[in-house]
Formats: structure tokens, C-alpha cells, sequence
């Protein structure tokens, strides 16, 4: 691990990210595509939601300052929607959407 991101860090993140980079890209993908829209764009979706899916393409020793932010950011949110130990629960589409744009899917068995 680097300085910046502790062990403990790195597995709570992957521990509450429960969708895989290609889920969780082909979600932003999916979710930012309108009635409008022909083709969605290829950096589709919510900044925090592109910002974790580059964190899932670094290895430990890449992970920057910033990258420890955004990864400890998505694990208090994760953590305050659901608690320390999520389990899958159905719950509002609307939330569960969101959830998914910051790579948990809440019904996504642990």
C-alpha cells in the first residue's frame, strides 16, 4: 500500500464496492443514456462514479492523495446509507440508482 491509501482503506473500498469495473461502467453508461441521447458518451455518469471506476483500474501502489479521498468518501457513504455490514435489501429504485452510481449495489449479494 501507499501512503496514502492504508490496508484497511483499500479493503473497506472494495469491500462496499460490490460492482465490477465493467457493472459499474456499464451502468454510468446506461444511466446517463436519455430518451435524447443516440449513444451514451464514453465518460458517462457522475463524477464521483468515474472517479471510483478509475480507482478500480489502479493497482495499490498507483492509488494517489486524491484517490484516497474519493475511496473514503464512497466507504462513509456506503456506511451511512446502510451500515458496517451491508446485506442485500430491496429498498426505492431512485436510492438504489444512486447507490449504484458510487458502485454498490444495494441487492448485489455479498
Amino acid at each position: 500500500m501507499t501512503a496514502a491509501v492504508s490496508e484497511e482503506l483499500w479493503n473497506e473500498f472494495h469491500a462496499v464496492v460490490n460492482m465490477t469495473s465493467r457493472e459499474l461502467e456499464d451502468w454510468l453508461r446506461t444511466s446517463a443514456a436519455g430518451e435524447e441521447t443516440e449513444e451514451p458518451p464514453p465518460h458517462a455518469g457522475n463524477i464521483t462514479g468515474r472517479q471510483v471506476l478509475a480507482v478500480l483500474g489502479k493497482r495499490p501502489g498507483d492509488l494517489t492523495d486524491s484517490d484516497a479521498r474519493v475511496m473514503r468518501r464512497v466507504v462513509d457513504i456506503v456506511h451511512e446509507q446502510r451500515g458496517p455490514e451491508p446485506r442485500a435489501t430491496a429498498g426505492d429504485a431512485r436510492w438504489r440508482h444512486s447507490m449504484m452510481d458510487i458502485g454498490h449495489d444495494p441487492l448485489k449479494p455479498g
